[in-house]
């Protein structure tokens, strides 16, 4: 502060005011201009501590010039804390750039130089190579120009410039990848498009999010229109009621997140289209559920050559039994014939006991005409089973009861000069088969043996429980479980392994013309098969031949065998005595059944055709039970007259007789509730217990 000049001594009281008033000014004056100072001192500590604790990094420099006037080097006039830490330079105050970095110092220098030059600021990101950051940078001159110097103010950017860097990288990455998808998607919609099977997409809504050109081209031939994305399906099938509701019953039985295969067949006439179509749901990245797509293969041609092939086997198996009823005609002869002189000559003998009077030799008689016609019958039912598939019945049996049961009747056909050997485990299991079928295969078995064996020899038959798992159940083409073993096994010449591969084959047989029916194997390994279960056969030349069948097991009671009654006893019948109208072309079976209706308390009504019984029954009562054959003359059969009168009497119970296997009866519909079948022959007990079951019905 300048000092102040010391005024004269004053002459007056009003000079010494007026010196002490101007003293005062002058002291106020001082210690305003002291207050300005301790200001002026307080802002600069305050622009030093901001200078020392800011966080971007600050300094002065100053250009040093060369001998022709430019710019060679600059000296770091001062620098904050934040400089050295981003700059990652320290000690910078009072150096040069050259001192510093001097690998960059032309870079720098072009920088600031031009700064200083034009006066113009300029802001920048640069590389520090030596430290390896990266800063931004801003600068500008500081006036006067004369003074030559510039100030920078940076910060280190280093890792928002890596992480743009990395986002760059990222980015590049990601479009290289969705370019790749795209590309992807686009061969992978190409492909589905260009694909011969139907592709569809459907969301929660039933409505089309996808479909490939072939769906369009199926719809518009099968149904007229094409499916539009965003259409729901409801209003696309709803003119087509029957192929539209099958196709919107699998699209919800799909949306309801099941995946299955389904086979069917759209369209009319010769339009109409077989596809096998595979359906699955769509599910997000979420698991959550979004709809559900299919793949269609149309398999149209594929189903036409199974047909074909299917009708082609069914000419070939019906050539080859047409070419092996000359095989049997020898056999059939040959077994009718015995079986018919046994019956004629026994009747004969019959008639000459009587009249001998000689009544008491007449029981035996009868008994082996009625065994022989029997017999005989149950050829014929051998003969229907070879023509057409036997219809099985198959019920929870005990293999161990009917193998007991059959013991005598394979003893008698075997002949005595053979053992007859029989082992069933104590518990054994019960099988469904249909006892008959199984009783004519074993017996047919035991035959095969026997005329296998020379002189004398044995048949053993063995039942046992045995058991398959995964490893040996594949050769046997059987499912693991638990089956019954069969085995018939002698000691006869066995077969040569060319004989073996083929006894399986059907009509083949090595017996000479004229010897048995020539039904062979080829039929038992068929009912095995149609049970569930498995025939195989080992055989060695010279020492005998072993033919299992193996049954599936089931976990059931088993039914009572039937036994066959020795004589007709009437049921018990109750009530009034019922009417009965019998349709019968075959005049002794028409007396037959008569006959025992009458013995029954019954009255019956005979007629030998349908248009005579239909004819003869408009003015009677309402008859009770209809018997009829089943192929009748006169126009009508059994099936037709039933069907009239039925409908002229409704509830009439229908009780068909046939030659035929039942399957006659059920060719054109099958039974209604109140019908049943009686195959003939029958005994006269087995009508009158169907009778009465039908009446009590």
């Amino acid at each position: 502060m300048p000092a102040h000049p010391r005024s004269e001594a004053p002459d007056t009281l009003d000079d010494l005011r007026r010196a002490l008033h101007q003293e005062r000014q002058r002291n106020a004056q001082m210690a305003q201009e002291l207050e300005h100072l301790r200001e002026r001192v307080r802002e600069a500590e305050r622009y030093r501590f901001l200078f020392e604790t800011m966080e971007e990094g600050f300094c002065i420099i100053e250009f040093i010039p060369g001998p022709d006037g430019q710019w060679v080097d600059y000296l770091h006039l001062m620098a904050n804390p934040a400089y050295c830490r981003h700059a990652g330079l320290p000690d910078v105050v009072g150096r040069t750039l050259r001192d510093v970095i001097p690998d960059e110092a032309e870079i720098w220098l072009e920088r600031f130089g031009q700064v200083e030059r034009t006066g113009e600021p300029i802001y920048f990101e640069h590389d520090l190579y030596a430290t390896d950051r990266c800063l931004g940078l801003a600068a500008i001159r500081v006036e006067p120009a004369e003074h030559h110097q510039v100030a920078v103010i940076f910060r280190d950017v280093t890792a928002r410039k890596r992480a743009e860097t990395a986002l760059q990288a990222l980015n590049a990455e990601l479009e290289q990848r969705i370019d790749q998808a795209v590309a992807e998607r686009k061969v992978f919609a190409d492909l589905i498009d260009a694909s011969v099977a139907c592709v569809q997409v459907v969301d929660r809504q039933m409505r089309w999010q996808a479909i490939n050109a072939a769906t369009r081209k199926t719809f518009r031939q099968l149904f007229g229109f094409e499916p539009e994305l965003g259409t729901p399906l409801a209003d696309c099938f709803a003119a087509n009621t029957s192929d539209g509701q099958r196709a919107l019953t699998l699209w919800q039985k799909a949306l309801s997140g099941e995946a299955f295969i389904e086979i069917d067949a759209f369209g009319e006439g010769e339009a109409r289209r077989h596809f096998e179509m595979r359906f699955a749901p769509l599910h997000g990245d979420d698991d959550q559920p979004l709809g559900a797509y299919l793949f269609a293969y149309d398999i149209t041609t594929r189903i036409e050559e199974q047909q074909r092939l299917a009708q082609a086997e069914q000419a070939l198996r019906q050539s080859q039994k047409m070419e092996a009823v000359g095989q049997l005609t020898g056999g059939v002869a040959h077994d009718f014939n015995n079986l018919l002189g046994g019956i004629l000559g026994t009747l004969e003998l019959a008639g000459l006991r009587l009249r001998q009077q000689r009544h008491n030799a007449l029981p035996p008689l009868l008994d082996n005409a009625q065994g022989a016609a029997q017999r005989a019958a149950a050829l014929v039912h051998r003969l229907l089973a070879f023509s057409r598939q036997q219809t099985l019945q198959p019920q929870p049996t005990a293999i161990a009861a009917l193998v007991d049961g059959m013991r005598e009747l394979i003893g008698r056909s075997v002949g005595p000069q053979i053992a007859l050997h029989s082992h069933s485990d104590a518990d054994l299991w019960t099988v469904r088969i249909d006892p008959p079928q199984l009783e004519s295969a074993l017996l047919n078995l035991c035959i095969n043996a026997r005329d296998a064996i020379t002189d004398n020899g044995a048949i053993h038959i063995t039942c046992q429980n045995v058991e398959f798992d995964e490893q040996h159940c594949g050769p046997l083409d059987l499912q693991a479980g638990q089956y019954v073993c069969i085995r018939v096994q002698d000691n006869g010449r066995g077969m040569p392994a060319h004989v073996l591969a083929r006894a399986l084959d059907p009509f083949f047989t090595t017996k000479p013309l004229g010897r048995g029916t020539g039904l062979g194997l080829s039929m038992i390994f068929g009912f095995v098969r149609q049970s569930g279960g498995q025939m195989d056969i080992e055989s060695t030349p010279g020492q005998g031949t072993s033919v299992r069948m193996l049954l599936p097991r089931h976990l059931g009671e088993p039914e009572p065998l039937e036994v066959p009654a020795t004589a007709l006893t009437a049921p018990q019948t109750q009530g009034r005595a019922r009417k009965v109208v019998v349709v019968e072309d075959e005049t002794a079976m028409r007396l037959v059944i008569a006959e025992v209706l009458e013995d029954l308390g019954h009255q019956a009504q005979l007629f030998e055709n349908g248009p005579l019984a239909l004819a003869g029954l408009q003015a009677e009562i309402t008859p009770d039970l209809l018997i009829s054959d089943v192929g009748l003359p006169g126009g009508l059969n059994g099936r037709q007259v039933a069907s009239a009168l039925r409908q002229r009497y409704p509830g009439l119970k229908v009780l068909f007789v046939t030659g035929y296997d039942e399957t006659a009866a059920l060719r054109n519909g099958g039974l209604e509730h109140g019908m049943s079948v009686l195959t003939k022959p029958f005994s006269l007990r087995q009508l009158a217990e169907r009778v009465d079951r039908l009446l009590k019905a």
